[in-house]
């Protein structure tokens, strides 16, 4: 197992709200990534198709309202399925480069009869085969309005090399039993994706990193104004009431240490590399670690529930 390894983080846009060319553009980068020496490659919290930047601009809390139930039609349709073999080009493309690959997606559940949408993060590996599928425990704020509750399936960890790595999605970032739930499987490379803003990631990513001796990579999209296709629903509405930019990125990696590797980086659609050390994690866990010697798990503990959830189970 390689302990030094070079993880890349796509920060960029989507074609908004659709899927097959938003893929497109994520298969495109992998193939960069993968030039660029990058066992692990890494895409935004809702990236395929797209975060839902429309509601708290066309007042998504309207009850009734023709735009919002257009909006939420389109998006379905151009969420992904997994069953479905959305993601069959990026497994392809994974597999070709030998790169591992965690992507936010929107995801349509056919377990959950897929009319509703979810914010699941995928991770693929180098084989092209997706491990995970970790749908987002509680949506944010206007979220709520278009994503639908999650559960703890997802909260896994994987080995990568030297590392063990598991990811979050937003604000689960900020939640304390969500990390330690990583924390308790060995997690030493966390990945925060983000829809992109310098303003989550400035702290909260170097915060992580110093609390979990961890390598902490946040991966951020972007979306400007003018990148609002015509094809999208009220897309003039949208429009009218968006600002220049609504989403200026923020991806940046701070090592076990909580310092940046990379700071935050602010309107611009880019492939960041960095190489990371197995022995940094070591060097720093000498003096605390959140999950081995320093836990005590005869005082705390935490329990978690990893069952899929649907409503309904069959007893034959």
């Amino acid at each position: 197992m390689k302990q030094k390894i070079k993880v890349g983080i796509a920060q960029i846009s989507p074609v908004w709200l659709n899927q097959k060319e938003t893929l497109k553009k994520v298969a495109k980068y992998i193939t960069k990534a993968k030039k660029a020496k990058c066992s692990l490659v890494t895409f935004g919290e809702a990236m395929v198709p797209g975060y839902p930047f429309w509601v708290e601009l066309t007042n998504g809390a309207k009850f009734e309202s023709d735009v919002q139930k257009d909006l939420y039609a389109h998006y379905v349709s151009q969420a992904i399925s997994v069953e479905g073999g959305d993601l069959a080009d990026i497994c392809e493309a994974a597999r070709k480069n030998k790169i591992e690959v965690i992507l936010g997606t929107i995801e349509k559940a056919a377990n959950r009869g897929g009319h509703s949408c979810y914010c699941s993060l995928v991770y693929i590996n180098a084989n092209g085969e997706i491990k995970n599928v970790h749908r987002k425990t509680m949506p944010t704020y206007e979220e709520r309005l278009v994503w639908a509750t999650g559960d703890g399936h997802g909260l896994r960890t994987f080995p990568h090399e030297a590392f063990t790595l598991g990811a979050l999605n937003c604000w689960e970032n900020w939640m304390p039993l969500s990390r330690a739930a990583l924390y308790g499987q060995g997690e030493n490379l966390h990945v925060a994706l983000w829809p992109g803003n310098v303003r989550n990631t400035i702290d909260l990513t170097r915060y992580i990193a110093k609390e979990s001796r961890s390598y902490v990579i946040s991966v951020c999209g972007i979306l400007k104004r003018n990148e609002i296709p015509d094809s999208v629903p009220h897309a003039k509405l949208i429009r009218k009431h968006a600002p220049k930019i609504m989403a200026n990125g923020g991806s940046c990696i701070a090592g076990p240490d909580g310092e940046f590797i990379i700071s935050p980086l602010k309107n611009k659609e880019e492939l960041l590399v960095a190489e990371i050390d197995y022995k940094m994690v070591l060097r720093e866990r000498q003096n605390f670690d959140v999950g081995g010697h320093y836990s005590r798990p005869d005082v705390t503990q935490l329990v978690v529930n990893r069952e899929r959830q649907s409503i309904v189970k069959f007893e034959e």
